[in-house]
């Protein structure tokens, strides 16, 4: 997106947030991030503060299948059983964007929603993914993005960089507004 950015990890434990609707979810998830990382700053020992970043972004995707949330698949089985449930039929991604002026203290933060349909998935190429490993270390096991997985998505209803965890038109939006 043409900014220069710095990556910080936020130590949470997601499992222990939960919420009944997925967008609530994400949201909840994203604000204990962003929570996370600006507490982590302020503790931070910088000498130099013009190196701090002015926009802190936090985001959070789930894989919502048959009203069911999906998160990072536990195990090879629990991945294999994710992507033969999506074979000829279809999910959803839910993320969310938090973006923090760290300098005002602005924050604000929004969800979107992805609809994703798929042709029938042969058992081979679910093999060869889970053989990757990739798909264990993304919400649902959910790469539409993936060479091997490419081929078998009908439809894409919403943009694919929101399915692949950072909505960059909402995330425009915020950071402009937190500006």
């Amino acid at each position: 997106m043409g900014y220069e950015f710095s990556l910080m990890s936020a130590d949470i434990d997601e499992k222990g947030i939960r919420k009944e609707k997925p967008e609530e979810l994400v949201m909840a998830l994203a604000e204990a991030k962003a929570d996370s990382i600006v507490s982590k700053l302020q503790t931070m020992n910088n000498q130099d503060k013009d190196e701090r970043p002015t926009i802190l972004i936090a985001a959070d995707t789930v894989v919502v299948y048959e009203g069911v949330v999906r998160e990072k698949p536990a195990n090879e089985k629990e991945a294999r059983e994710f992507i033969k449930g999506y074979s000829g039929g279809h999910a959803a991604t839910v993320g969310s964007v938090i973006v923090t002026n760290l300098k005002t203290g602005f924050r604000k933060g929004e969800w979107d929603r992805v609809e994703i349909y798929f042709h029938k998935i042969p058992d081979e190429i679910i093999e060869k993914l889970i053989e990757e490993g990739a798909v264990l270390h993304v919400a649902g096991g959910l790469i539409i993005e993936h060479p091997l997985i490419m081929p078998y998505v009908k439809e894409v209803v919403g943009t694919t960089d929101s399915v692949m965890g950072l909505p960059k038109a909402l995330t425009e939006k915020l950071i402009k507004e937190a500006l």
